[in-house]
């Protein structure tokens, strides 16, 4: 499965408007206040995979946390991590990349922080396990679709988050219960936080470290990493994807993800006269399947 295909699985008055985008960012952080790191030991991470999982979902992620230590070198870990799957077998990650879970579903150590990476899953043992873990956890948080398989599990419904911008029309279709926040990097509610697309994921990540440890240990764990990204910063550092792009003639878009389409070569279908293009036939038989719904939620 390719990547592109998980895409459906699936203050201050008197002030420019370039601030109401600043002043909502600095709203939503401080609905996430400081997480209580154990008294001794390290705080277990527990990402969960499956086949089709992307790797810079989680890769990206477990690097930052990885890298995350109080004494201010990477000697002394703050967080231990460990993989969990619905069962032992290898997992085939995005590119070739094998994997072998260290824990089932079964018998994973309970976890303070759940990672769900994109992947292919709809396992209702697995959406369980997520359940379950999640009341004793103190995040859980999902990186780009992963939305998607968080939202299954019902712990989104009536809360905020966000996905990939290439899945926002299909993600707000299939959980009208979720407000979906657009031009999100990160959206923090409650236990619950979910990223944006792909490196959205290292800039939560950092936000996590910087919950249980400070801005400090964060931005040590970042300089670590050579990593010059802002976004965790700045949770609606993603506003590029806030409005929804119009297709055009001359550059069509895809109806059902927004992506850029080449007519010369894409899936076509014809309705109410006018031509619709395609970025994979998956997303043409989700068209042609309810055409009035993706219409309506055109530009």
């Amino acid at each position: 499965m390719k990547r592109r295909e998980l895409f459906r699985i699936s203050a201050a008055v008197g002030l420019t408007a370039a601030l109401p985008a600043l002043s909502q960012a600095k709203a939503q952080a401080a609905l996430a206040g400081p997480l209580q790191p154990p008294a001794e030991g390290k705080i277990p991470v527990a990402f969960l995979l499956s086949d089709n999982a992307v790797v810079i979902d989680f890769a990206g992620p477990w690097e930052v946390f990885s890298n995350a230590s109080t004494a201010g070198c990477n000697c002394d870990p703050a967080f231990e991590l460990y993989t969990v799957a619905a069962s032992p077998a290898p997992i085939k990650a995005t590119g070739g990349m094998t994997i072998v879970p260290n824990y089932t579903i079964a018998n994973a150590p309970a976890p303070k922080v759940i990672v769900i990476p994109a992947q292919s899953t709809r396992d209702p043992a697995v959406l369980e396990w997520i359940r379950q873990a999640s009341r004793h956890a103190d995040l859980t948080m999902s990186v780009c679709v992963g939305a998607s398989l968080l939202a299954r599990t019902g712990l989104l419904a009536g809360k905020s988050a966000t996905t990939h911008h290439g899945s926002f029309n299909e993600f707000a279709m299939e959980f009208p219960d979720v407000k979906l926040k657009r031009g999100a990097r990160f959206v923090e509610e409650g236990n619950l936080a979910s990223a944006g697309g792909l490196s959205s994921g290292i800039d939560l990540a950092l936000r996590v470290v910087e919950r249980y440890f400070g801005r400090s240990v964060a931005r040590n764990t970042a300089n670590t990493l050579e990593y010059q990204g802002q976004g965790w910063l700045d949770p609606m550092s993603n506003n590029v994807y806030a409005k929804r792009r119009v297709s055009t003639d001359k550059q069509p878009l895809c109806p059902v993800c927004d992506m850029d389409v080449d007519k010369a070569t894409a899936a076509s279908s014809h309705y109410r006269k006018r031509t619709y293009y395609f970025c994979m036939a998956g997303h043409k038989q989700m068209f042609d399947a309810d055409p009035v719904k993706f219409i309506a939620a055109l530009p």
